[in-house]
Formats: C-alpha cells, structure tokens, sequence
C-alpha cells in the first residue's frame, strides 16, 4: 500500500486499468466565490486574494476592495475569460494574473538553481511550476496547487523517483493520472477540475490534466526537483 512518508515505489494491483480522462472542458477559468457575493454584478468585498491580485494588476495595494479596484479586476476577468467577471479577487484570478506575471519574469529572485542537468522548479510562494537545464526551459510555466496546513509538500532538493501513468492512490481512493513521486508519496499528477481552489493538496503538487500529462513526456526517473516558499495560507 502506498503511504505519505514512503521510500519504495507503492505497491499495485494486478489489475492494473488505465485511470479515465476529463469528460469535460477542465481547462476553464471559473472563479471561486462565496456564498455572498454569488450573482454580484461588481462585488464590494475584499477577495481571498485580494492584496496578491492589487499587486499583479498595479493597483494600491491595501487589501480593501474600492470601486476602481473592482472595475479594473472585472476588466481582467473579461480578457482572461475567467467566469464569472464580477471583480472578485479569488484563487482562480491570483492564479491566471501569477501565471501571466511570470511569463513575463520567470523567477526575478533566481529563488531556482540553474543546473547542467534538468531541474523541475516548484515556487511554493506563487504556486508555480517549470522545467530546466541549463539556460533551456524545456516546460513552460503553469499553475500548480500545492499542500494545504498539516500536509505541507515537503521543499528542498528531491529526484522523481517513481512513475506511474495511471496511478490510483489506496490511501485516497482517487485516480493521479501522470504520477512522478519525488519524495515519499507526494508527486506531480493531474487532477481533474480547477488547480486554483481555497485548499490545497495532500502534499502532492497538482497539474491540470492537459499539463500533467505534456509533463510526463518532459521529466525521466532520476531527474532532480527543487521546490521552495510556502503556500499562502498554507
């Protein structure tokens, strides 16, 4: 079986099946919201990310939620399709502003070790991931979802380990399409839905399903991963 702190690959089944794919479009942008704010044209609440997104955007950045803050985060929403376009800075608008911010300056704090060899780098702090060797990337930035309080994914240095394609967890009894373990049981694998929700993982760093899988091809066993920051909130 496997468990959270392991060191050998888990054990599997015989009956080893291919884990299903996304039924639907999990690629989306739909915002998390609140029962009170639900149906608001133009929320006057402060969002769960409310100081992240005012930074991102260029906005003054006070944590309180102002008409102009608001105009300008619908404006965003509209041009990043993110539904429902209401102004509130939630954990899919904090995730798609990170994402476009670090396109732009990939890691302005050189917080990732560059390397000879190819390292996945895991920034905790902005809940991001990518892949390099050398002065190459050879996967592009993505939105990742990390460990929620109490299940902290574990940072410093780690190598990928164990892979499996279609991996299905016995502690959790859900599928983790795509899995490559780099430290005990916390690995890269796709979840089906949104990657930028309120809580986050049990450890494992989380992918889309469409990334997780362009990841596969990307990382080998024995490729080393460096993960640093913390999850905010976390």
């Amino acid at each position: 079986m496997d468990t959270p702190d392991q060191v050998l690959p888990p054990l599997q089944s015989e009956d080893d099946v291919p884990v299903p794919e996304p039924e639907e479009d999990v690629d989306e942008l739909v915002e998390y919201l609140p029962r009170s704010v639900v149906g608001a044209a133009c929320t006057a609440t402060a969002g769960t990310h409310q100081r992240q997104v005012e930074r991102l955007l260029k906005l003054r950045v006070d944590g309180r939620q102002s008409t102009a803050d608001c105009q300008a985060i619908r404006a965003f929403q509209v041009r990043e399709k993110i539904k429902p376009a209401n102004g509130y800075a939630g954990p899919v608008t904090w995730a798609r502003a990170e994402l476009l911010a670090a396109r732009k300056a990939l890691d302005p704090g050189r917080r990732c070790p560059v390397k000879k060899y190819a390292v996945a780098c895991v920034d905790l702090d902005r809940q991001l991931m990518w892949v390099r060797k050398d002065k190459k990337i050879t996967f592009p930035v993505v939105n990742i979802r990390s460990g929620r309080p109490g299940y902290a994914t574990r940072t410093g240095w780690h190598s990928v380990y164990w892979r499996h394609k279609d991996h299905w967890s016995s502690i959790y009894n859900t599928p983790m399409p795509f899995s490559q373990f780099f430290s005990g049981g916390q690995a890269f694998h796709a979840v089906y839905g949104q990657i930028a929700t309120p809580t986050g993982s049990r450890g494992c760093v989380n992918l889309g399903y469409g990334n997780a899988r362009k990841l596969w091809d990307v990382l080998r066993q024995g490729d080393r991963v460096y993960i640093w920051g913390k999850r905010p909130g976390g």
